[in-house]
């Protein structure tokens, strides 16, 4: 027996060697008698970078088959002919002695056989000063009967720095392109806005809501007790705030809390109330508008053009937004479904990868579970630290038990189960007597 497994064990290591040099960016990784694409990268540095990048990285991602393949910047690039999307990665030190880093992102980058050269335009990743995303729950829970429930769907915010931070103009805002349906929308403006279909404000007057460093900020769909309809549920009564519609159709109305203060409702798309996404093909994001809403809501619509192209034919087609520029946005969480992912909805600068709950669409497995933020350490006072990097697929932990239903102990399935465990993260345990 002993043998037999030196054997095995031998074998699979060697079958590991074999997986890793053909995983390498080396030309001898290609099929000789394969067509191949030879790949130059001219990466175009800002020009008020006073220092030289380390640890230049190119990284390209076969759309097609998901093969991910990585360089040092300066080797030479072969690969098989494909649709790829291309990113770069590296550190720099800025003047303060602080250590930030470089990122850049083309998407559905076509290579062909012979000669290819992709330009590439860098931006230094630096932390903003204000408050993040630190959680998103947007697939709901399911009641007994198996039903889908809503209203418990809800955003947290997070004071990840030293000093307070005014709530008071922070705006929660949904993108109107998904993750899931790309086309060419004219004109294109998204290196310099996000096209965004709901939008709701904390009011204030600039001192009224602070939130202290290592504090939280819970963002409600209905601030009640959702264990009273829905017993897999949980309390949402003491929440922040809330966002509430004035529906215009009679068999949908919303529910305005009693105990919970409503967000100042700026815009949103429907006619009823709104929801996040619960299968996850939206983008999330909080911004600081620097006007008041009337002006924003009529300068800042955007009209564009697309085509549906269909078995039928192709279909030209004309709608509107609201545009929010890219300087306003503070975070950006994006979310998606692996199976049916095909684009980020906003510019690299603001989130280079995505989130999700279930990796096929209408993952009955969602439920349950929320995207959170990871932590990356504690504050002497025991605050986490959280990760911000300007990129979701790293920065966030996918499918995990909501913050809610682990502080609460409530259901975390469609049998009623209590959840027992509690974390900062939805990863790193967390011991009980740490929740105020």
């Amino acid at each position: 027996m002993k043998l037999i497994y030196l054997k095995n064990s031998f074998l699979l290591t060697l079958s590991s060697i074999i997986i890793l040099l053909f995983a390498t960016g080396c030309d001898d990784s290609l099929d000789s008698s394969m067509p191949s694409s030879k790949v130059e990268v001219d990466v175009i540095m800002p020009e008020n970078l006073s220092a030289s990048p380390d640890n230049e990285r190119l990284i390209f991602l076969n759309v097609s088959s998901g093969v991910r393949t990585e360089f040092l910047r300066g080797e030479t690039i072969n690969l098989y002919p494909g649709l790829y999307d291309v990113s770069y990665s590296a550190s720099v030190t800025l003047p303060n002695k602080a250590t930030a880093q470089m990122s850049a992102l083309r998407q559905s980058v076509v290579l062909s056989e012979g000669e290819n050269k992709i330009i590439l335009e860098p931006y230094v990743n630096i932390t903003a000063d204000d408050l993040i995303i630190s959680e998103v729950f947007f697939a709901g829970t399911l009641q007994p009967s198996g039903n889908q429930y809503y209203g418990d769907d809800y955003v947290k915010l997070y004071n990840n720095t030293d000093h307070v931070i005014y709530a008071d103009g922070i705006t929660l805002f949904e993108s109107k392109f998904t993750t899931t349906e790309k086309a060419d929308y004219t004109p294109d403006i998204m290196a310099e806005a996000m096209t965004v279909h709901a939008l709701y404000t904390i009011p204030g007057n600039g001192h009224d809501h602070p939130v202290n460093p290592g504090e939280y900020l819970l963002i409600a769909d209905t601030g009640i007790d959702h264990r009273v309809i829905n017993p897999n549920s949980f309390n949402l009564s003491g929440a922040d705030w809330e966002w509430y519609d004035v529906s215009t159709v009679p068999s949908s109305l919303d529910i305005d809390s009693p105990t919970v203060p409503d967000l100042d409702k700026w815009y949103c798309y429907t006619l009823s109330f709104w929801l996040l996404h619960n299968r996850g093909f939206k983008a999330y994001g909080i911004a600081r508008i620097p006007i008041d809403k009337e002006q924003y809501l009529a300068d800042y619509r955007y009209s564009y053009d697309y085509e549906i192209v269909t078995q039928a034919g192709t279909f030209p087609m004309s709608q509107t937004a609201y545009k929010l520029p890219n300087d306003w946005i503070k975070d950006v969480v994006t979310c998606s479904v692996a199976s049916i992912y095909q684009w980020n909805v906003c510019a690299p600068q603001l989130d280079m990868g995505w989130t999700y709950c279930g990796t096929i669409d209408k993952d009955k497995t969602r439920f349950f579970h929320a995207v959170r933020r990871k932590m990356i350490g504690l504050n002497p006072d025991g605050t986490p630290i959280l990760q911000d990097t300007n990129n979701s697929s790293v920065d966030f932990n996918p499918m995990v038990t909501p913050s809610e239903i682990e502080m609460q102990g409530t259901a975390m399935d469609v049998y009623g189960t209590p959840c027992t465990t509690l974390t900062y993260d939805g990863v790193v345990p967390m011991p009980r007597e740490s929740v105020k």
